[in-house]
C-alpha cells in the first residue's frame, strides 16, 4: 500500500473513532471507569510500594547499624584484651581490621579502615585499609566529613562501587554506609571503620513485590473493565433498543413496540414507552383522519361552489353591464357585487390550489425561466396597485440573465404574491426587488420598508390565513393563502422561501431556486438579511 494512502486513511479512521465515541454510552462509561480504576490502582500501588520500600530500608538500616555496632564493640574488646601484650600500632591495626574483613566476607558486607584521625589523610589518599577490590569512593564525602572529629556511630545511604569481585558476594549498587570510631591503645590514635552493607536483597524483594502488584493491578483493571462492560451492556442494550424503536416510530412505523421482559425499572420504562407509543399512534391516526376529512371538505366545497359561482357570476356580469340604467344606489350595489365576486373567485382558486397540494396532485411544467424577466413582468402587473397604495416597485436589474429550470406560472405566482404582500405593508415607501444567480442557484428578494415583522413572525408568516395584524385592512384583496401557496410552490421546485423582518423597519422575503431541477441547495446568491441592515442584525 502506498504511504500517502495509509496517511489518508488515518483521519478517516480517527473520525470514525470519534463518532463511535460520541455515540456509544457504553464505550464512554467503560473508558472512564478504566481510567479512574487505573488511577486509583496506581495511587494505591505507589503508596504500598513506598510503604514496603520504607519498611525494608528501615529494617535493613537497623540491622546494619546494630551489626556495625557489635563489630566495633567486639573490636574494642579485643584491643582492650591485647593491651598488655607487646604489639606495636601497625600490628594492632591489623588485629583490628583483618577479623572484621573476614567476618564481612562471611556475612556479606565490606569494610574500610581510614587513616588516623587528625592526620589530614582521606579515604581517597593513602593509609586506608579495606576489603579487596572495594572502591574507597563508596563512602560518601558527607559521612567521611562527619568523622573528622570524634563521633558516635553514624550512617547514610550510598552507592557501593567495586573494581572487581568482592569477597562475601558484595555487589555494586545501592547500599548503607555505617561509620564507627576505634582508638588503638598502642599509639592512642583514633581510626574510623566504615561498614558497607549492600541492599541487593531488599532490591530483589522490592522488585518481586512490584511485579506482584503490577500483575495484580493489570488483572484488577481488566476485571473492572469487564464487569463495567457487562453492567453497562445490561443497561445500555434496552436503551439502544428503545432508540431504534423510537427512530422507526419517527419514520412512520407506528406499530413498532418494545419487548418487555421482567418487572424491573427498565421493564416498567419499556411498558410506559409502549403506552406512550400507542397513545401517539391513536392521536396521529385521529389527526390524519381529521386532516383527511378537512382536505376532502375543502376540495368538495371548492368544487361544489364553482357551479353556483358561475351562475352568480353570469348574473353579476349582467347587472354590472347594466349599472348605467340603475339609480345610483343600485349601480353602486352592482359594482360592489362585482368586486366581491372577484375576491370570491380568487379565494376559491386558492382553495382549489391548496387542495391540489394536499392531495399531492400538483405537477410542474418545467422550462428555462429568466427570473429577471419574471421580476419585470410582476412589477408591471402590480404597477396600478402600487400607485393606488402610493408606492412603487423598483427592480434592480443585475444586467445578465438569471436562469433556472422551473414552472414559469408558479414562479410568477410566487413573486406576485411576495410583491402584493409587500405593497400591502409598504406604508407608502418603495419596494425593491433584487435578482441574482450563481453556478448553483438563482434568487429573488423583495424588500419593503413598512411595518415589518416581530420576533418569531418570520416563520409564522407562511401559515395559512395567518395575519401579523388581524385588524389591518386588506387593500389588495388577499385571501390569506398567498404566502402558503407560494411556500408550497417553492417546495415543489426544491427551493427555499424565507422571510426576515424587524418591527418598524420593514421585511425582506427571499426566493431561492436551484439552477437544475432536483439539485440540492447549499447556499443562496442573495443574502436574506438586507445589506443596509447586516451590521445592525
Amino acid at each position: 500500500m502506498a504511504p500517502h494512502l495509509s496517511l489518508r486513511r488515518v483521519p478517516t479512521a480517527l473520525a470514525r473513532g470519534l463518532t463511535s465515541w460520541r455515540r456509544s454510552i457504553q464505550a464512554r462509561v467503560v473508558a472512564s471507569t478504566l481510567v479512574l480504576t487505573t488511577l486509583v490502582v496506581g495511587v494505591v500501588g505507589w503508596f504500598l510500594l513506598q510503604q514496603t520500600r520504607d519498611g525494608l530500608l528501615e529494617q535493613r538500616v537497623e540491622r546494619a547499624v546494630s551489626e556495625a555496632s557489635n563489630e566495633t564493640a567486639e573490636a574494642r574488646s579485643r584491643l582492650t584484651f591485647a593491651t598488655g601484650t607487646d604489639v606495636d600500632a601497625p600490628g594492632q591495626r591489623q588485629d583490628l581490621i583483618e577479623p572484621i574483613i573476614a567476618r564481612g566476607a562471611s556475612r556479606g558486607f565490606a569494610v574500610i579502615l581510614s587513616a588516623p584521625l587528625g592526620s589530614g589523610g582521606t579515604l581517597a589518599g593513602g593509609g586506608a585499609q579495606f576489603t579487596q577490590n572495594l572502591d574507597k569512593s563508596s563512602v560518601p564525602r558527607a559521612l567521611e566529613s562527619r568523622f573528622s572529629t570524634p563521633q558516635e556511630t553514624a550512617w547514610t545511604y550510598t552507592t557501593i562501587k567495586t573494581t572487581g569481585p568482592v569477597a562475601g558476594g558484595v555487589e555494586p549498587g545501592p547500599g548503607i554506609a555505617v561509620g564507627s570510631q576505634v582508638t588503638l591503645p598502642a599509639d592512642g590514635e583514633t581510626y574510623t571503620v566504615y561498614y558497607l552493607f549492600p541492599l541487593s536483597e531488599q532490591a530483589d524483594t522490592l522488585g518481586l513485590v512490584t511485579r506482584a502488584l503490577l500483575t495484580a493491578a493489570v488483572l484488577l483493571v481488566l476485571l473492572v473493565a469487564g464487569v463495567t462492560w457487562l453492567v453497562t451492556r445490561q443497561v445500555v442494550a434496552p436503551v439502544r433498543m428503545a432508540r431504534e424503536v423510537a427512530e422507526r416510530l419517527a419514520a412512520g412505523q407506528l406499530q413498532e413496540r418494545l419487548r418487555v421482559t421482567g418487572d424491573d425499572d427498565l421493564a416498567r420504562l419499556a411498558t410506559s414507552f409502549n403506552q406512550m407509543a400507542s397513545n401517539l399512534q391513536r392521536q396521529i391516526r385521529q389527526l390524519e383522519e381529521l386532516s383527511r376529512l378537512q382536505r376532502r371538505f375543502v376540495s368538495d366545497v371548492s368544487h361544489e361552489l364553482r357551479t353556483p359561482l358561475t351562475t352568480v357570476r353570469m348574473a353579476g356580469d349582467v347587472l354590472h353591464d347594466s349599472r348605467d340604467q340603475f339609480d345610483p344606489a343600485t349601480a353602486r350595489a352592482a359594482e360592489l357585487l362585482q368586486t366581491e365576486l372577484d375576491r370570491f373567485e380568487v379565494l376559491l382558486a386558492d382553495l382549489l390550489e391548496i387542495s391540489r397540494f394536499d392531495a399531492g396532485a400538483a405537477v410542474l411544467e418545467v422550462e428555462d425561466v429568466n427570473l429577471v424577466d419574471v421580476a419585470h413582468r410582476v412589477a408591471e402587473a402590480t404597477q396600478v396597485l402600487a400607485i393606488q397604495r402610493g408606492t412603487r416597485v423598483v427592480v434592480v436589474d443585475p444586467g445578465h440573465p438569471c436562469l433556472a429550470e422551473a414552472d414559469v406560472r408558479r414562479v410568477e405566482r410566487i413573486v406576485r404574491n411576495l410583491v402584493t404582500n409587500a405593497i400591502d405593508h409598504a406604508e407608502r415607501r418603495d419596494i425593491v426587488v433584487h435578482v441574482g444567480a450563481d453556478e448553483e442557484a438563482a434568487a429573488i428578494t423583495v424588500r419593503d420598508y413598512g411595518v415589518g415583522l416581530g420576533p418569531g413572525e418570520s416563520a409564522m408568516v407562511f401559515n395559512r390565513f395567518w395575519r401579523a395584524d388581524p385588524a389591518r385592512a386588506r387593500t389588495s384583496g388577499g385571501t390569506g393563502l398567498g404566502l402558503s401557496i407560494s411556500l408550497e410552490d417553492t417546495h415543489l421546485h426544491g427551493g427555499w422561501l424565507q422571510a426576515w423582518g424587524r418591527r418598524g423597519e420593514g421585511a425582506q422575503f427571499r426566493l431561492t431556486l436551484p439552477r437544475r431541477l432536483g439539485q440540492s441547495l447549499r447556499r443562496s446568491p442573495l443574502p436574506l438579511v438586507p445589506a443596509d441592515d447586516e451590521v445592525r442584525a
